[in-house]
Formats: structure tokens, C-alpha cells, sequence
């Protein structure tokens, strides 16, 4: 276990640009990670529910950290994922919880699922990820 690899990991996720739109919270452990992210109306598509992008973004960031968790030197980049929707979410926070299912020194695959408020699954995720040439460094957020 690393755990300041998994702390320098949270930093890089909560300090990207486009998480201070969706003010999410991360753990990252072992082949594993969670992100929580509140319900806003902001995500709401025209019929009232959080939009799928807004499932996608939590599915492949959780899946992407749990991937990212056993490389300790480079950043993993998606290769594909794929989301299935189960149910609309209007409130709450929602929590997506990703898990390495099958790891090669370049090629990871990962699951996640997403809970809303209540507990309930409301989609699920699986990708492949791949080992980029990017370092993990201060410069894009790893400190």
C-alpha cells in the first residue's frame, strides 16, 4: 500500500479545472477508488434527472484513480468505457466506486458502479486503461 501515491493522486483529481464545476471528493486505496459528487441542477437534462454525462464523468474518473492506484510513475489514460443506465437521479450526492478487475504491466481493466443518495445502483461502468508516457509530476497536479 502507498498511501502518499494515493494522497498525490486525490490533489491531481481535485485540483483539475474542470472538477471546480462538479466539486467532487475522492479516496483513492489499493486497486480501488470513490467519488461522491452533489446533485446539482445545473446537471439536470430537460426532463428534470442528472444528465448521463454527468454518470459517465463519475463511472470512468473512479475506474480511471482504481487503475491509477498501481501505477506509480506514469499517468493510465482510457482507452474505452462503456456505461449502462439504470435509473434517473434528481437529489442526493452520487457515489461511484471503481475497482481493478485485471491488470497487465500497460493494459488495466476496470469496473465502477454508481449509487445515488439512497444507496440504490443507479449505473454501472467498465473500461480498459492504458499506460500513457505522461509522468506523474507536480506539473499536472501530482504533489
Amino acid at each position: 500500500m502507498n498511501k502518499p501515491h494515493f494522497r498525490k493522486l486525490e490533489r491531481m483529481y481535485v485540483t483539475a479545472p474542470c472538477n471546480r464545476y462538479y466539486r467532487p471528493k475522492i479516496t483513492v486505496s489499493e486497486g480501488a477508488a470513490a467519488i461522491s459528487i452533489p446533485v446539482r441542477k445545473k446537471f439536470f437534462h430537460a426532463a428534470g434527472a442528472v444528465h448521463g454525462s454527468v454518470y459517465f464523468k463519475i463511472l470512468d474518473d473512479a475506474a480511471f484513480f482504481a487503475c491509477n492506484s498501481l501505477v506509480r510513475d506514469f499517468l493510465v489514460l482510457t482507452a474505452s468505457f462503456s456505461v449502462t443506465l439504470l435509473r434517473p437521479v434528481t437529489a442526493g450526492r452520487m457515489r461511484g466506486e471503481g475497482k481493478v478487475i485485471n491488470a497487465s504491466r500497460n493494459l488495466m481493466m476496470a469496473e465502477s458502479r454508481l449509487l445515488d443518495a439512497g444507496g440504490r445502483e443507479v449505473a454501472r461502468g467498465v473500461g480498459m486503461f492504458v499506460r500513457s508516457r505522461l509522468r506523474l509530476s507536480p506539473a499536472i497536479g501530482y504533489r
